[in-house]
Formats: structure tokens, C-alpha cells, sequence
């Protein structure tokens, strides 16, 4: 799936992700549930404007954003 993600680089020069779109469809991320890194890929664990989780992975190495999962409460 086509992700595109748009970030805030803080003073520190550290990427967080503020809203991404899942091809078409735009994502606002409310809050920034969790984050943690490995050698190659920095994740985020957030919250979206739909009430949903997702884990943004972004790959260092290649420069590129995937969604590495997706839950939502309500299809449950």
C-alpha cells in the first residue's frame, strides 16, 4: 500500500510523523502513542484523527515509510 507521511523535524533534528496518507486518504496523527528504534528503522506507534493504531516504520537506509500495522477498535 502507497504511504506517504509528513513530519515535524524538531529542534534536535529528530523526524516525527504529523499526518500521513494511506494512498488518497489523509491521516492527521492526534498523538504519538509510543516510538523506538533499531540499527535500520525508526518506529512510531500513533493515534489517528479515525480512532485507529497504526506503526509507522521508516527505513533509514532507503528513506522510505511503511505501515507496518493497522487496528481498529470499532471493526473488531
Amino acid at each position: 500500500m502507497k504511504i506517504r507521511v509528513e513530519c515535524y523535524s524538531g529542534y534536535r533534528g529528530e523526524e516525527t510523523p504529523r499526518r500521513f496518507w494511506l494512498e488518497e486518504r489523509l491521516i492527521e496523527i492526534r498523538e504519538v502513542l509510543d516510538r523506538w528504534l533499531d540499527p535500520d528503522h525508526r518506529y512510531f506507534k500513533v493515534l489517528g484523527d479515525d480512532h485507529a493504531t497504526y506503526i509507522l516504520g521508516y527505513d533509514v537506509v532507503s528513506f522510505k515509510w511503511d505501515l507496518a500495522f493497522f487496528r481498529n477498535e470499532k471493526c473488531r
